[in-house]
């Protein structure tokens, strides 16, 4: 019965999410308030028999909170690493005739989470197995973490924070610099769970899979499960995502691992291996440690399927900001279903590392089963050259040492690379957002010298035959283009200067710049370091690339040209307008004055104000209509003594 309770509480949060998504974010109702309030409130009645409630439930206000550091706590017991085996008959004989529990190795960070009373006390990360960071409030933004629990007991538990690849491709796909996208998503999941915001935190989707029940007990009393499977059974009553898994024997175990081993090739979690565990708890325990690693589990990682081939070539990638990586050519090689022939050998110390040279007998692989990798390098003859000069512009080239790793860099700041990159990066859709210029395509008009910054751009019309006679253009492709450029002369200044390209100044950064400076370009201009590292969140470094950018004589001339083709919309930003300062209100229902809710929270923002979602504690009024409603937010507004205000009430309180 609980189960049932818990997975219907799961499925009432995400529809209320996802209602509450469209009703907010894009003015759309997807159910009615009737609907949503007799939903809401049979969550709110389910998560107080049960006891279990979601971090993302919209009856929950985490409350986002940014710190200075995180905390450092000693772990009660140390978190050993476990021994490792490639080999699966390795792994059927370390059963020794006992049961054990196989289940996925995830590749994420390690979290230790502590409820007290039935609610989250405390998260801390792995760290270096003796001493973690504490991440509480990170942790209660997981996407499907409970923060409250029905075991009121002390619970402490063990699992791994991950995010899944599906979600990473998406995180990816909204950073149009090659650059700046994470590499691989246990880094990612590794960097948005140490975060001193936890709104970064909330926004990227972390899960969380728990894998132990390390101990519990009541008033001093401890209670001991001593079945992995039972464990794994009531941590699943209690509302918690566990890690798959299955019990073993020695005649299955093989078989298990190849189930596994399918699964692997559409298994939206990481995973980096299976994790082998005794059934008997206490007779795992029983076995102590080596010098090294516990014996009541043992790791199995995936033996990589190693291909000989040959390497062709080395292909050097220039990118917008000077970095030029090496990418390993080899003949095709059937690797993991698939046929590959480049690997990305990322830097020079890999490079030399590697000894390589062309010819050279290398093998190749897929970590972790999907990205190829130069295993070993057979032949070592270390012959490939460092070029010194740039393979796009062709002028010279730098190897710079940063923390013990040496990469390549071109130091001609007009190179065609940075330049291709940098116009792909203004055109896209959080700056200019224009429409019909591919990187492709830019790199075709670079080439027939249509353009050379970008204010040329806006005076592509003075090559319209030209264009219109382009493989893949025409008179209509040319008409939208031109179309979609004038659009973008109507702009706003956070699109501007993310466009520009600043290093480390993405589309969040921009828009707080340019508020900080009340959307006064001239003043940003001359800000000095100390000024821009005194605003929060943004460090030295940031401060220092933004100055450096800001006081080059040509970039300067560069927006300048720019400024001329523009129309750059400033928000009327004074002191006196901002009656709304520090004040949090929250729309709900119809309304009559407005032609939409986000028009009059357009009105608030622009006065200061913000709006959110939710009532809390910290809401100033509720904005409804229907003052008499017994909807849920009314029902939370009074509890919490809220002020209720008509539309009418509103506009003569606040405006």
């Amino acid at each position: 019965m609980q189960s049932s309770k818990t997975e219907r509480i799961k499925y009432l949060v995400d529809k209320l999410n996802e209602a509450a998504e469209a009703y907010y974010a894009k003015d759309e109702e997807i159910i009615s308030n009737y609907e949503y309030d007799k939903l809401y409130d049979e969550l709110e009645q389910l998560e107080q028999e049960t006891g279990f409630v979601l971090a993302n439930s919209p009856t929950v206000n985490v409350g986002f909170e940014a710190v200075d550091e995180l905390p450092k706590e000693k772990h009660e017991s140390p978190m050993l690493s476990l021994g490792k085996t490639k080999s699966r008959e390795e792994l059927q004989s370390w059963l020794q005739g006992n049961p054990a529990i196989l289940s996925w190795k995830l590749d994420g960070l390690t979290i230790v989470l502590t409820y007290i009373e039935g609610k989250l006390a405390k998260a801390v990360t792995r760290g270096n197995g003796e001493i973690g960071e504490v991440v509480t409030n990170n942790a209660r933004t997981f996407k499907n973490l409970p923060v409250t629990i029905p075991y009121k007991g002390e619970l402490v538990l063990r699992g791994e924070a991950v995010i899944s690849y599906s979600d990473f491709e998406k995180i990816n796909q909204e950073i149009s610099e090659e650059d700046a996208k994470y590499k691989n998503p246990r880094n990612l999941c590794s960097g948005s769970v140490r975060q001193l915001n936890n709104e970064i935190t909330a926004k990227r989707n972390v899960q969380f899979f728990a894998f132990s029940l390390v101990n519990m007990g009541e008033n001093g009393n401890t209670i001991s499960i001593n079945s992995k499977m039972e464990q794994f059974a009531f941590l699943k009553e209690q509302g918690f995502a566990v890690v798959e898994h299955e019990l073993v024997t020695e005649d299955t175990i093989l078989q298990a691992i190849e189930n596994f081993e399918h699964k692997i090739e559409t298994y939206d979690i990481p995973s980096d291996g299976l994790v082998l565990s005794y059934e008997d708890i206490a007779y795992g325990e029983s076995l102590g440690r080596t010098a090294k690693f516990p014996r009541h589990s043992i790791a199995f990682k995936w033996a990589d399927e190693l291909r000989e081939t040959k390497l062709v070539e080395i292909e050097w990638s220039a990118s917008r900001t000077g970095l030029i990586n090496p990418v390993a050519i080899f003949e095709p090689v059937e690797l993991e279903g698939t046929t590959v022939s480049r690997a990305s050998v990322h830097n020079i110390s890999i490079l030399r590392g590697l000894k390589l040279g062309l010819g050279d007998t290398i093998t190749v692989y897929k970590a972790n089963m999907i990205i190829p990798q130069i295993a070993e390098n057979l032949t070592q003859s270390d012959t490939v050259e460092i070029p010194k000069v740039c393979p796009v512009c062709g002028q010279a080239t730098q190897i710079r040492q940063i923390n013990d790793v040496q990469s390549l860099y071109c130091l001609n700041e007009k190179c065609a690379a940075k330049r291709i990159k940098a116009f792909t990066l203004f055109v896209s859709r959080d700056a200019m957002n224009i429409d019909g210029l591919s990187e492709a395509t830019l790199e075709k008009f670079i080439d027939r010298g249509f353009i050379q910054e970008y204010a040329d751009l806006f005076h592509l019309e003075d090559y319209r035959e030209e264009i219109t006679q382009m493989e893949g253009f025409g008179e209509k492709s040319y008409q939208n283009l031109i179309q979609s450029i004038n659009n973008a002369r109507n702009t706003t200044l956070p699109r501007l200067i993310y466009g520009l390209g600043i290093a480390n100044i993405g589309v969040a950064n921009a828009k707080m710049l340019c508020k900080h400076f009340d959307y006064d370009l001239e003043r940003m201009q001359k800000a000095d370091v100390e000024t821009l590292s005194a605003i929060e969140g943004i460090g030295e470094v940031i401060a220092n690339a933004y100055v450096d950018y800001m006081q080059d004589k040509d970039n300067l001339q560069k927006i300048a040209r720019l400024g001329q083709e523009l129309q750059i919309e400033v928000p009327k930003v004074d002191a006196d307008s901002q009656t709304l300062s520090g004040m949090n209100f929250v729309i709900t229902g119809s309304l009559n004055h407005f032609g939409s809710r986000n028009e009059l929270k357009d009105l608030i923002e622009q006065k200061g104000g913000k709006v959110t979602g939710s009532v809390t504690g910290k809401t100033t009024c509720l904005i409804n209509n229907d003052i008499a409603s017994t909807s849920s937010k009314n029902k939370k507004a009074k509890e919490l003594q809220v002020p209720i205000l008509t539309e009418e009430d509103f506009l003569k309180q606040y405006m």
